[in-house]
C-alpha cells in the first residue's frame, strides 16, 4: 500500500525534469535554425573564427591561448572534482541510511520508503557520475588542442578545421556536464520531498531563459 504515498513524487519530479528537457529541446532547434539569436550559437561562430586567428599568429599569441585553454581545463577540472566529491558522499549516504530503521525524511511531504530513498539517491548518484565523464572527456579534447595548435603548417594534417572541431567537442562536452550537474541540484532537493524538486526546477529553468 506504500504505492499510494507516491503520488507527488510521480507528478511532480517528472514534470520538473520535462520542464528542463523540454528547454534544452528547444535551444538546441534555435541554435541550429537560428545560431545567432542564442548565446551558444554566438559562442560557437565565435570559437570557428578564434582557432584560425590564433594560429595565424601563434608566436604572438601563444600565451594568449595557452592561458585561454588553461582555464577551460581548470573549470572543467574543478567541475570534475566536485562531481566526484558528491558521488562519494552520496556513497556514504547510502550506506548510513539503510543501516538505520527510520529514514531522514519521513516528516516531509511525499514517499519516504527504502525504496524511494534508494531511488532518490541512485538517480543522484546517475547524474553526478555522468557529469563527472563529461568534463573528464572535455579534459581531454582540451589537452589535445593545447598540443596541436602549436604544429599547423602548410604540410601538416592538423589543420584549424580539425583543431576547431576538438575545441567544439570539448566545449560541447564542458556545458552538457554542467547542464548535467545543474539539473541534479533541484534532485539534491527531492531528498526533503519532491515540492522543492518542483519549484527548484521552475527556477532553474527560468534562470536558463535569461542566459539565452
Amino acid at each position: 500500500m506504500e504505492w499510494r504515498n507516491y503520488y507527488m513524487d510521480v507528478m511532480l519530479v517528472p514534470m520538473g525534469l520535462v520542464m528542463m528537457v523540454a528547454y534544452h529541446v528547444w535551444l538546441w532547434h534555435k541554435t541550429q535554425t537560428q545560431p545567432f539569436s542564442t548565446t551558444f550559437g554566438r559562442d560557437a561562430h565565435g570559437r570557428r573564427l578564434w582557432v584560425p586567428a590564433m594560429i595565424k599568429d601563434i608566436d604572438k599569441k601563444n600565451i594568449v591561448v595557452v592561458q585561454s585553454l588553461r582555464n577551460l581545463i581548470m573549470g572543467s577540472t574543478l567541475m570534475a572534482t566536485t562531481s566526484i566529491l558528491i558521488c562519494a558522499s552520496l556513497g556514504a549516504i547510502i550506506h548510513s541510511t539503510y543501516s538505520v530503521k527510520k529514514p531522514i525524511n519521513d516528516t516531509i511531504f511525499g514517499a519516504h520508503g527504502k525504496f524511494m530513498v534508494g531511488l532518490k539517491y541512485a538517480t543522484l548518484l546517475a547524474m553526478f557520475t555522468f557529469s563527472l565523464l563529461c568534463h573528464t572527456f572535455s579534459i581531454g579534447f582540451l589537452n589535445q588542442v593545447n598540443i596541436l595548435i602549436c604544429t599547423p603548417h602548410v604540410k601538416s594534417s592538423v589543420t584549424s578545421e580539425y583543431l576547431t572541431q576538438l575545441l567544439g567537442k570539448a566545449i560541447l562536452l564542458n556545458t552538457m556536464g554542467n547542464r548535467i550537474f545543474y539539473s541534479a541540484l533541484p534532485l539534491l532537493l527531492w531528498i526533503f520531498g519532491p515540492v522543492l524538486t518542483f519549484f527548484s526546477s521552475m527556477a532553474m529553468v527560468l534562470n536558463y531563459i535569461l542566459q539565452s
